[in-house]
């Protein structure tokens, strides 16, 4: 376990890539099994605890120091881990021998769920701050140390003993492909990466294959490329997913490779044939497509509803072939590629899926009017892609470029903020926000649109942290209210209706855009404003 704390902390505390993956990968190397494979489910979201809730986490904490300075504390540290870490009593000092990961988390999942407070109170109880911090993340998840599943995946590449690693004996892209057939600890994993043993056996026949991503058009990238080399397509507004289907197995993966197929049993019925296509996922009514909110509905179920099969239908619109049978495509360039998705959908047309159409132009000022005019009809912009490019896995620089359509701006006002996670632990970074309408007298009140975290300068935050500080009204546990009186100009995709908001709206993809300290707030935009920009 004090491994596993010390890596916590210093990923905590190293902002480079590079420096996050060598912690990585020299965790891996020198740590046992099955303990770094607990860590590395952790990690990668493939640690699931039953019991061990915040909130059973809390109890034990009041039960054990004043509980209002408990509240104290944690509403100045602003993470639940943090704060239990640091006030928990005692020093560790009644451990006998050090604790294993790896026997923890087999001890929680095999734990009832009345054994499980005695448990972790006598962790907490043997374990100092920094092993207190580690065993409750990897109770709670949510841990915030800037490592993505694929920077962790990417780190297990070089972990092999330096004569494997120097052959490139293993990528992350056959990891990748394996992935979905592997469970934690992953022992047959690691014996793979060291060179002990073979690949682990998957069934090849529901494989996920590592999608092929686009770079953002940067401003000038357009005039060093030729239009004539590009092809041209509508960027959808779902979520990217890939289609497998073979010899009786039929699986529905997204862009990371999770399994969602539960959620969308009307794509798995209609996926009769055996290929491995790539498109994006829609709800689709009456052949338009419903905003991104209508397919959120589906989304992260683990069962769906008849009613919800009918009120919001799915539907795929394909861009690509990676496999037709047991052929390999993926070696092709695009326009190969397309004639034969374009063929195999006119053989086999498959219910509840569509050939993605591609776009003409001449040239790019034609695309770019194309691209504004494109704001409706679940359209987030343009994808171009080379002709000759192969299918790729990851984010190669060059071949494909998304060109989404300029973001919507509105003017909020903040309403309450929450301290961040992380490095952000100490400052109110996570911000609401809302805009005027009139109440049942006319008066105008402020209501929620949406949250924003992200879209300003280390500074910025500091001067925002130092606002709310001095605006605050009440709390709510870790959230303040403030007074009105600090505008935001958010950027966002689209707004849609929703009955889940109280302004019943939703905004896709909301961002601070920039602060408008220069803005009165009784200015900031009314929600009529904001009611005249929903794609219908």
């Amino acid at each position: 376990m004090k491994a596993f704390a010390a890596l916590l902390d210093g990923l905590v505390y190293t902002p480079s890539r590079n420096g996050k993956l060598q912690l990585l990968a020299d965790y891996f190397r020198t740590t046992p099994d099955p303990d770094r494979g607990w860590a590395l489910a952790t990690l990668t979201d493939g640690l699931t605890q039953r019991h061990a809730k915040p909130a059973l986490v809390r109890a034990l904490t009041e039960a054990r120091v004043d509980p209002t300075l408990f509240r104290l504390s944690y509403d100045y540290v602003g993470d639940l881990a943090e704060t239990v870490s640091l006030i928990w009593p005692g020093d560790g000092a009644v451990a006998e021998t050090p604790l294993r990961l790896g026997d923890m988390v087999i001890a929680l999942k095999s734990a009832d769920r009345a054994d499980v407070p005695g448990l972790l109170e006598g962790w907490l109880d043997s374990l100092d701050a920094d092993g207190r911090y580690a065993l409750l993340k990897l109770i709670m998840g949510g841990l915030r140390v800037g490592v993505s599943a694929r920077l962790a995946k990417t780190a297990l590449t070089r972990m092999a003993p330096a004569p494997l690693a120097d052959a490139g004996a293993v990528t992350l892209e056959e990891i990748e492909e394996i992935w979905f057939g592997l469970e934690p600890p992953y022992v047959s994993l690691f014996a793979w990466l060291e060179g002990r043993a073979g690949p682990p056996p998957v069934d090849r026949r529901i494989a996920f294959r590592p999608l092929m991503l686009a770079n953002p058009l940067d401003d000038g990238d357009l005039a060093a490329l030729d239009p004539a080399d590009f092809r041209a397509e509508w960027k959808w507004d779902g979520i990217r997913v890939q289609l497998v289907a073979g010899g009786g197995e039929r699986r529905i993966y997204s862009r990371t490779g999770e399994d969602i197929s539960g959620a969308f049993p009307d794509i798995v019925d209609a996926m009769d044939f055996d290929a491995v296509v790539d498109g994006e996922l829609l709800v689709l009514c009456d052949g338009v497509v419903a905003p991104f909110n209508d397919l959120q509905q589906r989304l992260n179920r683990k069962r769906v509803t008849k009613q919800m099969l009918t009120d919001h239908p799915a539907h795929v619109r394909l861009y690509d072939m990676l496999f037709d049978g047991d052929e390999d495509l993926r070696a092709l360039p695009f326009d190969g590629r397309r004639v034969r998705l374009d063929d195999w959908s006119r053989r086999e047309p498959p219910d509840r899926m569509d050939l993605s159409p591609l776009v003409p132009f001449e040239s790019w000022d034609d695309l770019s009017v194309l691209r504004d005019d494109a704001r409706a009809n679940g359209i987030e912009g343009l994808m171009l892609k080379r002709s000759d490019s192969a299918y790729t896995a990851g984010r190669p620089k060059g071949p494909w470029f998304k060109w989404k359509r300029d973001p919507m701006l509105a003017d909020c006002v903040v309403m309450y903020a929450q301290r961040g996670h992380g490095r952000r632990s100490s400052f109110y970074s996570d911000f609401t926000f809302g805009c005027w309408r009139p109440d049942g007298d006319g008066k105008p009140e402020l209501v929620p649109v949406g949250k924003a975290y992200f879209g300003f300068t280390d500074a910025e935050l500091a001067e925002l942290d130092k606002w709310i500080r001095g605006h605050s009204t009440e709390r709510y546990g870790p959230v303040r209210a403030v007074e009105p009186g600090l505008v935001l100009e958010i950027a966002f995709d689209s707004v849609h209706r929703s009955a889940r908001h109280k302004s019943k709206l939703a905004m896709r993809f909301p961002r601070v855009h920039r602060i408008r300290w220069d803005k009165p707030h009784h200015e900031a935009d009314r929600l009529e404003t904001l009611e005249g920009l929903i794609a219908e």
